[in-house]
């Protein structure tokens, strides 16, 4: 696979960390990732926000949108739905490239990272490529469509240095 283009516009991807989470959270790595996962998928000019959070925000998050009472470890809420019954959304002229959010959850991915015996920082990378994959379209409803992404996930990640 070819490595990400250094020369990747990283400012169109917003980061913002909550400070309790900033000392652990490989800023640069994650928006590294994100960007590659955009030219990845011919969506090099879009721009995304990512959050770091923690198990509240996500709680709150899961249980207004997905009507599900738990935390959980990312959510991606793209500024465009599209598919059947969609309708048409309006947007600024300036914000055209827009695609929306990643929400992830610190405390969540520490957890998961320590069940899989690697860092954190490799498990908020995992979750950041997944959330704008998300962003991107792909899913993971039924095995065909998980493996297609699970695929791209590896090979994204892959092309830059491990987080730990």
């Amino acid at each position: 696979m070819t490595p990400p283009d250094p020369s990747l516009p990283l400012h169109n991807i917003d980061l913002q960390i909550d400070p309790a989470y900033e000392r652990e959270t490989p800023a640069q790595r994650l928006r590294q990732l994100a960007a590659a996962a955009l030219q990845r998928c011919g969506a090099a000019d879009g721009e995304v926000s990512l959050v770091i959070g923690d198990d509240e925000l996500l709680l709150q998050l899961n249980q207004t949108y997905r009507g599900i009472d738990a935390p959980t470890d990312v959510l991606s809420f793209a500024a465009r739905e599209e598919g059947e019954g969609a309708e048409p959304f309006v947007t600024a002229p300036e914000m055209l490239n827009y695609l929306g959010d990643v929400i992830i959850s610190f405390p969540t991915a520490q957890r998961q990272a320590a069940a899989a015996g690697h860092s954190v920082g490799d498990e908020l990378s995992l979750l950041a490529v997944h959330g704008v994959l998300h962003l991107l379209g792909y899913d993971h409803a039924n095995p065909d469509e998980e493996a297609a992404m699970w695929q791209l996930q590896a090979e994204i990640l892959a092309s830059l240095p491990s987080a730990a």
